[in-house]
């Protein structure tokens, strides 16, 4: 069964998400701020079935789901303040931006007054995740929106999972980037340890590998991480970003952090030395090495 969807922010997530609507034959209408990746978008996505437009209101009328994949709270807020009057009766609008609670909180009240439901369904895969549409979605909804849009989600979700009502979702997300945080320091640490003794840092991660230290992380950026190649997407900026909305809420709710906040500063040194747009992975940077970024 096929719907028809708006979806608005065609970014390095949103671009393949929306993609994979497509190609599952659903009627996908696009808009972007820069209106070239809109178009770009059609050439590589699109077919009869898509269009792009100008507007966030054009985009949206007449959709079933209206899906949102942009940079953070305020820019989500501008475009929801676009499109509010157009929002059809009855449709679900879904924002896969990783944003705070508070403003989750407030589009699932404004939507109600239009009579439309909201859910958060922040994503985490990275790019590479999107592209192949094997996303996790940590979906914050009702029981019944959740069960109306998983369907559809299905496009690019692989492990798409109902954390709770309105804000769960994100509350979700903040917990993923917490744990990723940590691990991707500790990973750091470890690698560069092993650099300055000596060892072969193939055999090391071959043996470690296969027990408790185990991780995506590991398996996946040890080698780009020796190697200094940090090209993968998700980049210190938007974690930063992330972060930040962590943190502002652990301490709204009096929860400690003390090592999401270190790391979140370590990233700021990336970013000092030029690497804002460097992937996450880039931590092992401020460690031992001082070759230049690949």
């Amino acid at each position: 069964m096929t719907s028809r969807c708006a979806f608005l922010g065609l970014g390095v997530m949103g671009a393949p998400m929306a993609g994979h609507l497509a190609a599952r034959g659903h009627g996908v209408t696009v808009w972007n701020r820069t209106a070239q990746k809109a178009g770009e978008w059609q050439a590589r996505f699109g077919n009869d079935a898509s269009r792009v437009v100008d507007s966030p209101a054009e985009c949206v009328a007449g959709a079933e789901f209206v899906m949102l994949c942009l940079g953070d709270d305020p820019d989500v807020r501008a475009v929801f303040d676009d499109f509010e009057t157009a929002l059809p009766t009855n449709a679900i609008l879904i924002d896969h931006t990783t944003g705070s609670q508070k403003l989750a909180l407030e589009l699932g009240e404004r939507s109600a007054g239009k009579g439309v439901a909201f859910m958060d369904a922040p994503v985490s895969g990275g790019q590479a995740g999107a592209e192949n549409g094997a996303l996790t979605i940590m979906c914050g909804a009702g029981a019944d929106v959740f069960a109306a849009a998983r369907p559809v989600l299905e496009a690019y979700g692989r492990n798409i999972t109902r954390i709770g009502d309105i804000g769960s979702g994100q509350l979700a997300k903040m917990s993923n980037q917490i744990a990723i945080a940590g691990l991707l320091q500790g990973l750091s640490e470890a690698l560069a340890f092993a650099d300055k003794a000596g060892l072969d840092m193939e055999t090391v991660i071959s043996a470690i590998s296969k027990g408790a230290a185990q991780s995506w992380q590991m398996d996946n950026r040890w080698e780009t991480m020796a190697n200094r190649v940090f090209d993968h997407g998700f980049a210190v900026d938007w974690m930063r970003k992330d972060l930040r909305i962590a943190l502002e809420t652990a301490r709204s709710q009096g929860s400690s952090l003390p090592v999401t906040a270190l790391v979140d500063q370590f990233y700021a040194d990336i970013q000092a030395q030029g690497g804002g747009r460097w992937d996450t992975s880039s931590l092992i940077t401020r460690l031992n090495r001082s070759d230049d970024h690949t």
